[in-house]
């Protein structure tokens, strides 16, 4: 359902227009009209509050333009906890300044007075005033804000006007260390690396996950630049908490998503009270690094009616209120209020259903700059797509142009755009190399002047012989640990190990092409042959042959009318259809509560990963003879659901397992075909076990009660490890629910 505005009367402001068309406050078309004054978004129009056309679109952004600021502070479209938390950040003395404004009036405030005034007044912005000015804005418009407010990190130049750092992104889809730290040693080789060496885990088990902060811990310490930038390892800050605890010292900066709203930052299994305790611990260096991006609150069914821009200035209130109790923390110890905080803006990553093409990539990562900045945050960008998005590899290269102006802090920064283990399509090391020649931009001045001691740019900071070249650095990380060998030795050692981590299909960027800031031609063709591959890989279907293959195999469908439909709309890939809700009814009359544990296999965005040789059958045969040797009586029957997402398969636990007042643990395993892009063609497994009484209530089990194994394919995560790796989670999970009943007796 989309918004039609009719005829605005002259001098009518959005509460005037509400009164005169309801006779009264109606919170439903309040949310309407702020939703129906934003540029359109898939998002939007998926929860009803996007304009039905630009007519609408400039009738709303009128009503809005004459709005004051006190009326929209006084009117939250949503309310909760989080809300109110974010308020003890914000500033009511520079408040009571542009109160009475309009938020016209603001706009032309932040366009036209001069920087150090606009300053003045942030702190005094709430996060709904925030993204209602935004809304107001065109591209440019949203530029040239970006582009005039600055907030560098403490004691760095990060986030400094004429300054675009990179966080180097070293994922591994193993999570091998040797991969890891060979992507940092490349990614230096360009000069490129200065805000945080931040991966993405694999698997968020504890030893896992210690191994490898220890490992880019060593990098850093072994150059003398562990008081100069972070590492981090975006695992749950749980998880993080408790590495730390069990190695003191080895956590840099503490990772955290976000969400706008208490609901959905459940799904990140985030509370308030939680996120407060984290931050009241770091009064040391390093602070905490959030990850937000539109969309996830509405594809996580938390949205409240409510648009995303809404949701996600939310987060970044949320954010500047958790960044002003780590200054207290400092304080607290001793330090300078000084914390290090951050966002990264991971604008592209949720897929079509947020948003489709270029163009809107661009608006929304405009966006989120001016309020991430009009929050008073270093703000950082990740512009980046998935592979089922209108949105090309040259495509990034136009968008990173766009966006370049508006002064984001940083960008991500890989060996090539894709990523060898997320599947999905964002900055190179190259790209910063041609942004920063194209537009005169640098680094951090103290990671600049260790790129001259590499060797790998030169005094006047061009590009020396050794650019690009990761042995170079890596013969200086050996020298930085005494290591006596020649040269020739550790460069042939160095050639041994580039070879290793390659053959675990992760790619390094060695050399370059006819320019600095082009990749090497080889590389280059292998990139696009990946992102064709992943294209082909979206749009298969699992053959019935496949199914068949399967023992025992029952066949269901979600209500997702076709490929496209599911592809595009995801959440009709998250609800069975009518028929399929029968049979998993009438499956549970047969089963009598023999069974407690349940393999269900969608098709996913790859379906290939189930059908290539090697991978379906060895995980599950492993998978279900663990079960049972771990105690779990496992359904004879495989459940196969067409167009199915990870949500589909919580309902088949509720339609399962579900019983009120039934203490007993139900497994649930379900394989999906993940993003295609990185060529392993990989699947995951989502684990999740809550007791029968829980399964039973309807929305109850959701993502935050579900662990997940990744990057299962017979070039990465071998099938085989990844099922006796459920089996001890699952067994763990069992182990517990037992204790805990148990304590409870």
């Amino acid at each position: 359902m989309s918004v039609s505005l009719p005829d605005v009367l002259p001098h009518e402001d959005v509460f005037d227009y509400v009164q005169r068309l309801s006779g009264g406050f109606d919170a439903r078309l309040y949310q309407q009209v702020l939703g129906a004054a934003n540029a359109f978004k898939e998002g939007d129009a998926a929860i009803g509050v996007a304009a039905a056309d630009e007519d609408s679109r400039a009738k709303a952004r009128t009503l809005l333009s004459r709005t004051q600021l006190d009326d929209v502070h006084a009117h939250p479209p949503f309310e909760d906890r989080l809300h109110i938390f974010n308020l003890e950040a914000w500033d009511s003395a520079r408040w009571k300044r542009v109160a009475d404004w309009t938020l016209g009036q603001l706009k032309d405030y932040l366009l036209t007075a001069d920087e150090a005034q606009v300053h003045g007044v942030l702190g005094g912005l709430p996060s709904d005033v925030i993204a209602c000015v935004v809304k107001l804005m065109t591209d440019a418009e949203l530029k040239a804000v970006g582009g005039r407010i600055f907030h560098p990190l403490p004691g760095s130049r990060v986030g400094a006007k004429g300054y675009l750092g990179a966080r180097l992104q070293p994922n591994s889809p193993t999570d091998h260390p040797e991969d890891i730290c060979w992507q940092v040693l490349n990614g230096w080789s360009f000069a490129v690396g200065d805000v945080v060496l931040g991966t993405n885990p694999v698997s968020s088990d504890v030893a896992s996950v210690a191994a490898v902060e220890s490992a880019l811990h060593d990098v850093l310490v072994t150059f003398g630049l562990e008081e100069v930038m972070p590492h981090c390892v975006l695992a749950h800050i749980d998880v993080q908490a408790q590495v730390e605890s069990l190695r003191p010292g080895t956590t840099g900066i503490w990772f955290q998503s976000l969400g706008g709203n208490e609901a959905a930052n459940r799904t990140f299994d985030v509370t308030l009270e939680k996120m407060v305790a984290h931050a009241a611990a770091r009064s040391g260096r390093w602070g905490l690094y959030f990850e937000t991006g539109q969309g996830a609150d509405a594809t996580n069914g938390h949205h409240h009616g409510t648009d995303m821009l809404i949701h996600e200035s939310r987060k970044y209130g949320f954010a500047r209120a958790l960044k002003r109790r780590v200054a207290i923390a400092q304080a607290g110890a001793g330090r300078d209020p000084a914390p290090w905080v951050h966002v990264n803006d991971v604008a592209g990553f949720i897929g079509p259903e947020v948003f489709r093409t270029r163009e809107q990539l661009v608006r929304c990562c405009l966006e989120d700059i001016v309020m991430g900045k009009l929050h008073g945050l270093t703000l950082g960008l990740d512009i980046c797509s998935t592979l089922h998005m209108d949105v090309t590899l040259d495509d990034l290269g136009w968008c990173q142009d766009q966006l370049a102006e508006a002064g984001p802090a940083y960008l991500m920064a890989l060996p090539t755009r894709n990523d060898p283990m997320l599947s999905y399509l964002t900055t190179s090391f190259q790209d910063h190399v041609r942004l920063r020649e194209r537009y005169g931009l640098k680094v951090d001045d103290r990671m600049w002047a260790f790129f001259q001691r590499l060797g790998v740019i030169d005094a006047d900071g061009r590009p020396t012989k050794h650019f690009g070249d990761p042995a170079h650095v890596y013969v200086h990380y050996r020298r930085a640990k005494g290591d006596t060998r020649t040269e020739a030795e550790l460069r042939a050692e160095a050639a041994v190990k580039m070879a290793e981590v390659r053959a675990r299909s992760v790619p390094l960027a060695v050399g370059h092409g006819e320019e600095t800031w082009t990749l090497e031609p080889s590389l280059e063709k292998d990139l696009r042959q990946l992102y064709e591959d992943a294209k082909v890989g979206l749009w298969s279907e699992l053959s019935d042959a496949a199914v068949d293959a399967l023992p025992g195999a029952v066949r269901l469908r979600t209500k997702s009318e076709d490929r496209r439909d599911y592809i595009l709309h995801p959440p009709s890939g998250e609800s069975l259809d009518a028929a399929s809700e029968a049979s998993v009814r009438a499956l549970r009359d047969r089963h009598g509560g023999r069974w407690d544990a349940q393999i269900v296999i969608s098709d996913g965005l790859d379906p290939r990963s189930l059908m290539d040789a090697g991978h379906l059958p060895p995980f599950l045969d492993t998978l279900r003879a663990e079960l049972e040797a771990t105690g779990w009586r496992v359904a004879p029957e495989v459940l196969v659901v067409k167009h199915g997402r990870v949500r589909a398969g919580y309902q088949v636990g509720h339609l399962l397992f579900g019983a009120e007042g039934d203490p007993r643990s139900c497994a649930l395993v379900h394989v999906i075909g993940e993003r295609p892009g990185s060529g392993h063609h990989a699947f995951s497994a989502y684990l999740t076990a809550p007791d029968a009484d829980t399964w039973a209530k309807p929305g109850a089990v959701d993502h935050d009660r579900t662990r997940l194994i990744a990057g299962i394919s017979d070039t990465s995560v071998r099938p085989e490890d990844a099922a006796m790796e459920a089996a001890r989670i699952l067994a763990e999970t069992r182990t517990s629910s037992i204790s805990v009943m148990s304590g409870v007796a």
